[in-house]
């Protein structure tokens, strides 16, 4: 005799509901304009300027305080502000 085996259980799938909200707030984008600004203006010292004369090296010009800390802290400034903005919570959507 055959027997019959039951057809396997017909699970109800549960499909998470989608809400229109955007998923940051205007703040956020805010900061992220900030933080992205920073980052470019960090860029921009650390490349500087073209040396006046190019078969002399100036180490005035490529160790400067501009390029050698104050490109790299606006860069890692710009950096901190980027996941700033991004992990923080819209208040209006609480």
């Amino acid at each position: 005799m055959a027997t019959t085996k039951k057809a396997a259980s017909t699970s109800t799938r549960v499909t998470p509901a989608h809400s229109n909200l955007p998923l940051f707030g205007k703040e956020n984008y805010k900061w992220m304009l900030i933080g992205i600004v920073l980052i470019a203006l960090g860029l921009f010292l650390m490349g500087g300027g073209k040396s006046k004369d190019p078969n002399v090296f100036d180490p005035k010009e490529v160790y400067s305080f501009t390029r050698i800390t104050l490109a790299p802290i606006l860069i890692l400034g710009g950096f901190v502000i980027e996941i700033f903005a991004i992990f923080r919570k819209d208040k209006s959507s609480q």
